[in-house]
């Protein structure tokens, strides 16, 4: 698993994180998730791979919680275990990818 956090000051557009995405050979989908929801523990027989472009979502990953906010990206290998939260607050929108085979 590796967390890439955003450092610059002005954060990512979602266009801008769609041409990395193709740039890198990965195909994606963008997700507009609610205030709140959750996906329960489960795992993908492929890497997942995510950049938040708005709002914020929280991961746990064998019980190691952490926040993913505007442009951080995660790089999750397939098969490892997780389960997901917005925050409560507002909703998340984040692109999902996974390489082309």
């Amino acid at each position: 698993m590796r967390i890439t956090r955003w450092r610059a000051d002005r954060k990512p557009t979602r266009e801008e994180i769609e041409g990395v995405f193709k740039d890198e050979g990965m195909e994606f989908v963008v997700e507009d998730l609610p205030a709140g929801s959750e996906v329960k523990d489960h795992r993908h027989p492929f890497d997942e791979v995510r950049v938040v472009v708005s709002g914020a979502i929280r991961y746990n990953v064998a019980g190691n919680e952490f926040l993913l906010r505007e442009g951080d990206r995660l790089d999750l290998p397939s098969n490892t275990r997780h389960w997901t939260r917005v925050e409560p607050d507002e909703g998340c929108v984040t692109i999902y990818a996974f390489r082309v085979s």
